[in-house]
């Protein structure tokens, strides 16, 4: 792909791969411009139906400009490929941030009203993430959150636990109502907030095991170890607000952003 030319984007690098595809830096030639190209596998895009569904649903996200939310220029298909043209964010996953060590307080609740800010225009306009997790925030080189991948996460099979207890998706991240395969709205994106926030704060997920099917049964069944048990130095405040953000019952939940963010 290194060197060609897809409708008017020239590739330049892979910069990144995972399961919602591959991505790449790309030289917009009309607009001359950086962009980043997401290019979709075809099988997550399943039937007619879905696909129409999914373009859809990307065009609700590319209608979205917020300082927080990665823009999408444009959704097309092209020499068998269809690809997101997105802007490129310069900079480094918060996931990859807290790989080393916590955050310090205040960079993790920046980045988390950062975040909310983001999901609250998203939720403002019906558009549901329902991928939040520390791989899909970038912290730009002016260390600023943006949240990627918006639209993108109803594809094919990423909602939904299949039935041996597997998953396309990310399951540490997931609502009990998600991991069940039941419908979601916008209180699943502020349990994913939640477990980012806990993430942030400690340096680990809040709910873990060894396969994922021990993930979901640690997500439905059981508390997390309260953050302040694991950090001296978080307020009794800043815990309250995580476990309300992570209650199991989506009624005992903030539910919004909006009301997290408060």
């Amino acid at each position: 792909m290194i060197g060609k030319t897809i409708s008017h984007y020239r590739i330049l690098k892979k910069i990144g791969q995972g399961g919602m595809g591959v991505i790449y830096l790309a030289e917009d030639t009309r607009l001359q411009r950086t962009v980043a190209l997401k290019f979709l596998p075809q099988h997550l895009l399943g039937s007619d139906t879905e696909k129409t569904r999914f373009i859809h649903e990307a065009r609700a996200a590319a209608a979205l400009d917020h300082p927080n939310i990665c823009t999408i220029h444009e959704l097309d298909e092209a020499d068998g490929h269809t690809f997101i043209a997105m802007t490129y964010v310069e900079g480094e996953s918060l996931k990859q941030k807290i790989e080393t060590r916590p955050l310090a307080l205040p960079d993790a609740v920046r980045y988390a009203i950062q975040i909310g800010n983001g999901l609250k225009e998203a939720h403002n306009n019906d558009v549901v993430h329902r991928d939040v997790k520390s791989a899909n925030v970038v912290i730009s080189a002016k260390d600023h959150a943006v949240v990627m991948d918006l639209g993108l996460a109803k594809l094919r099979g990423q909602t939904r636990v299949t039935r041996d207890g597997t998953t396309v998706g990310t399951v540490a991240y997931m609502s009990p109502e998600q991991a069940r395969g039941d419908d979601v709205d916008r209180r699943s994106d502020v349990w994913s907030l939640g477990v980012v926030l806990y993430e942030m704060l400690t340096g680990r997920l809040p709910f873990r095991g060894e396969h994922e099917a021990a993930v979901v049964y640690a997500i439905m069944n059981e508390n997390s170890e309260p953050v302040t048990a694991l950090r001296s130095d978080i307020p009794m405040d800043l815990e309250r607000i995580v476990n309300k953000a992570t209650a199991k019952n989506p009624q005992e939940r903030y539910q919004s952003v909006d009301d997290m963010l408060v």
